[in-house]
C-alpha cells in the first residue's frame, strides 16, 4: 500500500517536471505537499521494509533450532542403534579364537545348505589321531541337535591318501543304495585293517576283498568305484581341504567359518567342548 502511494507521488514529480521542462524558460518547482508526501510514504516504506526483514529473521531461526532439533534425535538413536548387539556377544565363552581354534576369513562355503549348522570331520583311514577319535566322534554325533548336520571328508594329499578316499565315497554311496547294511561296522573294519591287522589297502584289489566281505558284488563295486558320483565327492573334497587351508587331521571344521582339532583344543574331550561351543556361537547369531 505504502509502495503504490509513494510511485504516485513519484509520477506527480515527474508529470511537473516534464511540463516545466516543455517550452519553458524556468522550471516550476514542486510543491510543498508532493515532497511531504513523497518523504511521508519512502519513511512508512522504509519502515515497513525493516519490519518484514526482522520478521523473516526471525523466521529462519525458529528453522534453524527445528532443523538442529531434528539432528539431535537422530544422533541418539544411531547412539542407541550402535550399542546393539548380537547375543553370542554377551556370552561369556569358554574357548578363545586363535587359541582353541581359528576363524576362516572369509566364510568357506559348506557340502550342505544353510538350513543346518555343519560340521566337518577331515580324516584318513591310515591316520592314528582319526583312528582315536572315530568312536568319540561317533558318541557325539549320534546325539547331535536337529539342527546340526556331521559329514566326513576324506583327506586328498597324495595316491594312498585319495585312494582311501575313493574307498570311503564308495562304501558312502554302497551303504545309501543299501548294498552294505552296516556303515559304522564298514569303517571300523578299514580302521582294524589298517591299524591293527597290517593291511595298509594299497591297491583296488585288497580294497575289493574288504567290501565283499560286507556283501558287496564285484558289479556293485565295479559301477560304484568307477562312477561319476565318486569322482565328484573326490574333487568337491579337495576344494574344501584347500579352502579351510587343511594341513592335518584330524580336523574339525564348523559350518566353513570355524576350524578346529584336538592339538589346538588339548585333548578330544575338550575338542567336543570346542565343537559345542563353535555350534552355540552359530546358533545365537
Amino acid at each position: 500500500m505504502h509502495l503504490t502511494r509513494l510511485q504516485n507521488c513519484l509520477l506527480a514529480l515527474l508529470a511537473a517536471c516534464l511540463i516545466a521542462g516543455c517550452g519553458r524558460e524556468e522550471s516550476a518547482p514542486v510543491s510543498d505537499e508532493v515532497v511531504d508526501d513523497i518523504t511521508e510514504a519512502a519513511e512508512e516504506v522504509v519502515d515497513d521494509v525493516a519490519e518484514t526483514a526482522a520478521d523473516a529473521t526471525d523466521e529462519t531461526l525458529e528453522v534453524v533450532e527445528e532443523s538442529a532439533a531434528e539432528t539431535a534425535e537422530t544422533d541418539d538413536e544411531d547412539i542407541v542403534l550402535a550399542r546393539t548387539e548380537s547375543p553370542a556377544a554377551n556370552v561369556n565363552w569358554k574357548y578363545k579364537e586363535g587359541q582353541h581354534y581359528q576363524r576362516l576369513v572369509p566364510t568357506q562355503p559348506t557340502t550342505g545348505g544353510a538350513d543346518k549348522i555343519e560340521v566337518a570331520e577331515f580324516f584318513w583311514y591310515g591316520c592314528p589321531h582319526c583312528y582315536d577319535l572315530e568312536p568319540i566322534i561317533n558318541r557325539w554325533a549320534a546325539d547331535i541337535p536337529p539342527g546340526v548336520r556331521f559329514v566326513k571328508i576324506p583327506a586328498m594329499w597324495n595316491d594312498l591318501v585319495r585312494l582311501h578316499a575313493q574307498l570311503y565315497y564308495t562304501e558312502e554311496i554302497l551303504v545309501r543304495n543299501g548294498s552294505i547294511k552296516d556303515a559304522e561296522g564298514f569303517r571300523n573294519a578299514v580302521f582294524e585293517e589298517y591299524h591293527r591287522r597290517g593291511n595298509r589297502l594299497l591297491n583296488e584289489q585288497a580294497i575289493f576283498k574288504l567290501f565283499a566281505r560286507f556283501g558287496v558284488t564285484q558289479e556293485d563295486f565295479d559301477k560304484t568305484w568307477r562312477s561319476f558320483e565318486v569322482s565328484q565327492k573326490m574333487r568337491i573334497a579337495a576344494d574344501l581341504a584347500r579352502r579351510y587351508s587343511i594341513s592335518a587331521v584330524p580336523a574339525i571344521v564348523v559350518n566353513g567359518k570355524y576350524r578346529t582339532g584336538a592339538s589346538e583344543a588339548g585333548s578330544y574331550p575338550k575338542l567336543i567342548e570346542v565343537i559345542n561351543e563353535l555350534i552355540a556361537r552359530e546358533s545365537a547369531r
